[in-house]
C-alpha cells in the first residue's frame, strides 16, 4: 500500500486547528523518531527510510518499526510504507544496530492527529511542530493501492484547500533534512 500524502507549511495554525477540531477529535501525541541507514548510506541513496517511532499519548506509549520504499509519485513524494507495531522499543533499536544499521538522526515531533472520512476515503490530518524547525506543518494522508495514488492525492488537495492551504504552501522538505540542517 502507498501512503498518498501531501505536506504543507501552515501560516494560520490556530485557524486550521479549529477547522480540524470540527471534523474529528484530536489525538495529541509526541513522536520520538529515530532513523537508521546502512553505514554506506545506501538506504538514503535508494530513497528508502528505516525508522523506529515511539509514540507517547494519553492512551499510553506504543512503538512502530517502519520501512518506506522509494518514491512512486515525484510531485508529492508519496511512498510505499510497511509498518508494524513493536513490543519492545529498545529491542528494536538493538536489532537494527545488530544488523549493522547506524542511527542517522533522532528528533521529536509534537503532533495533533485527526482521523476522518473525506471523499469516501479514510484520511489522517496531522498538525506537526518540530522544535528545531520554524513553523507548523500539516500532513494529510490516505493509504491506497498504487494505481489509486493520483486520484487520492487529488482528494487530499481538496481537503487541504478546504482548510485554506493552497498549492503554494506545499513542501517536500523532509523533517530529517531540516533538522540535520539546523544542527549543522
Amino acid at each position: 500500500m502507498i501512503e498518498a500524502e501531501l505536506k504543507a507549511q501552515v501560516h494560520s495554525p490556530e485557524a486550521v486547528m479549529r477547522q480540524l477540531d470540527e471534523r474529528a477529535e484530536a489525538r495529541v501525541e509526541v513522536y520520538r523518531d529515530t532513523y537508521y541507514d546502512r553505514p554506506d548510506g545506501s538506504l538514503e541513496k535508494a530513497d528508502q527510510e528505516l525508522r523506529v517511532r515511539t509514540v507517547h499519548g494519553s492512551d499510553g506509549t506504543r512503538t512502530v518499526l517502519t520501512f518506506k520504499d522509494a518514491t512512486v509519485d515525484e510531485r508529492s513524494g508519496s511512498k510505499p510504507e510497511h509498518e508494524t507495531r513493536v513490543e519492545d522499543a529498545e529491542a528494536a533499536h538493538a536489532i537494527l544496530r545488530g544488523l549493522g544499521h547506524v542511527e542517522v538522526i533522532a528528533f521529536e515531533k509534537r503532533c495533533r492527529n485527526y482521523a476522518f472520512e473525506a471523499h469516501g476515503r479514510q484520511m489522517l490530518a496531522t498538525l506537526v511542530r518540530v522544535s528545531e524547525i520554524d513553523g507548523t506543518f500539516l500532513e494529510v494522508e490516505t493509504i491506497v493501492a498504487e494505481d489509486d495514488v493520483s486520484a487520492a492525492l487529488d482528494d487530499v488537495r481538496v481537503v487541504l484547500a478546504d482548510l485554506g492551504i493552497g498549492p503554494e504552501d506545499l513542501t517536500r522538505e523532509a523533517y530529517t533534512g531540516a533538522v540535520a540542517a539546523h544542527r549543522g
